[in-house]
């Protein structure tokens, strides 16, 4: 049996869709007994707090079976420095943005520019704070001391999974814990990584590891979906690149319109 490496790498948003498919493909990785060692190639500022948990449990599950090595690119911040912290070892490049550990919550109110635009809306509700977060009146006192507390919530939890996952106190990793992004030289020094190397070092060192030759990697990525394979192939013509810029406009576009709990 040809023993193999895999090398799978994530772009993007972190968010439950983008994520859902790479979940199911790292738990198949568990089961490939050909796959020896897995280099998750990350490049992401984060995004959502639940998806963020997701992918760093699926990671943390996979290197219980066999190793995985976190190789990040130009960022590997919040949510996506979250899904690293589940692998074995973390390398990233000197000069890749790293770390952001911190929650934010966006509440975002436009009944003041509807009313400009002379547009009236009528929110029927039953239960005192049931239209709180529906994005169109400001938040009262109560409501903005409940958003705050479970966006303290988040954070606790993302500073305690960093103290656990790099064996350090709570206390060593709160001055790191500001929102603020590191320099991968800055990171090594304070413990947030484990190496400075590019991929191809990173997975050199996972090869080693595994007494796998590293020129016995392949590619993994998950399946697209046919709504994905069907408007990239139908505009193939204009650029599959400017598909995709398009396709994570929008997304982000309504997934920063509705209330949630980032990890960014």
């Amino acid at each position: 049996m040809r023993e193999l490496l895999a090398h799978v790498a994530f772009r993007g948003t972190i968010r439950e869709r983008s994520v859902e498919p790479y979940l199911r493909l790292l738990m198949a990785l568990r089961y490939k007994r050909r796959i020896k060692g897995v280099l998750l190639d990350l490049s992401s500022g984060g995004g959502e707090a639940i998806a963020s948990m997701d992918f760093y449990l699926a990671v943390k599950r996979l290197d219980a079976v066999k190793p995985v090595y976190a190789a990040i690119g130009s960022m590997g911040a919040s949510g996506a420095y979250m899904a690293a912290l589940g692998a074995r070892k973390i390398f990233a490049y000197p000069e890749s943005d790293v770390g952001s550990i911190g929650v934010i919550s966006a509440h975002f109110a436009v009944r003041d520019l509807l009313r400009r635009l002379g547009v009236s809306v009528e929110l029927l509700h039953a239960g005192e704070h049931k239209d709180a977060y529906q994005g169109y009146r400001p938040l009262t006192e109560v409501e903005r001391a409940k958003l705050q507390a479970i966006t303290q919530e988040g954070y606790d939890v993302f500073v305690q999974l960093v103290a656990k996952e790099r064996k350090r106190t709570v206390e060593e990793i709160l001055p790191l814990a500001t929102g603020e992004f590191w320099t991968g030289t800055q990171a090594l020094k304070l413990g947030l990584i484990d190496a400075l190397a590019d991929r191809e070092a990173a997975l050199e060192e996972l090869a080693q590891f595994t007494g796998v030759p590293s020129r016995k990697t392949v590619r993994v990525t998950p399946p697209r979906s046919f709504l994905d394979r069907l408007i990239v192939g139908s505009a193939a013509s204009l650029g599959s690149s400017f598909v995709g810029r398009f396709q994570d406009a929008v997304e982000d576009a309504i997934l920063d319109s509705e209330r949630y709990t980032l990890l960014r």
